[in-house]
């Protein structure tokens, strides 16, 4: 049945629902932590694209950043999201991120990639370059690591990744994370790529 398919809203509703987000670290990812720790600009224009529970935009909040917009297709989550972060300022959206509208200085990536059907992997790449400015970047968390092929997590490996986004995104950082949770040292990788200028 389509409805418990991950490429449904219910099939992520039911897992928020049912507590089954082993996915869900509890905490902003390390990784995370240290790039948004290295941002100087606090009016960046930042997108979190399948935010889940977002404990990144609640760390970016904290350290003043003000321009914050979360997307989820999940209802679950969004309004769990809007009675937390009730009178904060910061854009919850519930809506596919496919058919969101916009411009953003910065796309972090933190799971939302892997959670995606393989097949919609390069619309998701011509999406974030859509989304971002001139010169924006996307930055954040990938797996290289192979799991159950049949439901998400879906991973690719980095030669994967380069031939995905290399078209559209000049690599500034590509390396295995050094500051990864220890249940998943070794199997994620951060990267930083900024948008080429189009028709190159």
């Amino acid at each position: 049945m389509e409805n418990e398919t991950s490429t449904a809203p219910q099939f992520w509703d039911n897992r928020y629902l049912n507590n089954e987000t082993g996915w869900d670290m509890k905490q902003v990812s390390p990784p995370l932590k240290a790039y948004i720790d290295s941002l100087e600009n606090k009016n960046l224009k930042i997108l979190i694209p399948g935010c889940g529970n977002a404990y990144e935009a609640e760390y970016l909040l904290e350290k003043g950043f003000k321009n914050v917009t979360l997307i989820d297709f999940s209802k679950v989550v969004t309004e769990r999201l809007k009675d937390r972060y009730k009178g904060k300022s910061i854009s919850i959206i519930h809506e596919n991120f496919f058919d969101l509208e916009g411009k953003f200085d910065l796309i972090l990536e933190q799971t939302f990639f892997c959670a995606l059907e393989p097949s919609l992997r390069k619309k998701y790449v011509e999406k974030c370059y859509d989304l971002l400015k001139e010169g924006g970047k996307i930055a954040g968390v990938l797996f290289n690591k192979k799991f159950a092929p049949t439901e998400p997590p879906f991973v690719a490996t980095d030669e994967e990744y380069r031939k995905l986004f290399e078209p559209f995104f000049t690599f500034l950082k590509f390396d295995n994370c050094y500051n990864s949770i220890a249940p998943r040292m070794g199997y994620e990788l951060f990267f930083e790529f900024e948008k080429k200028p189009r028709g190159l």
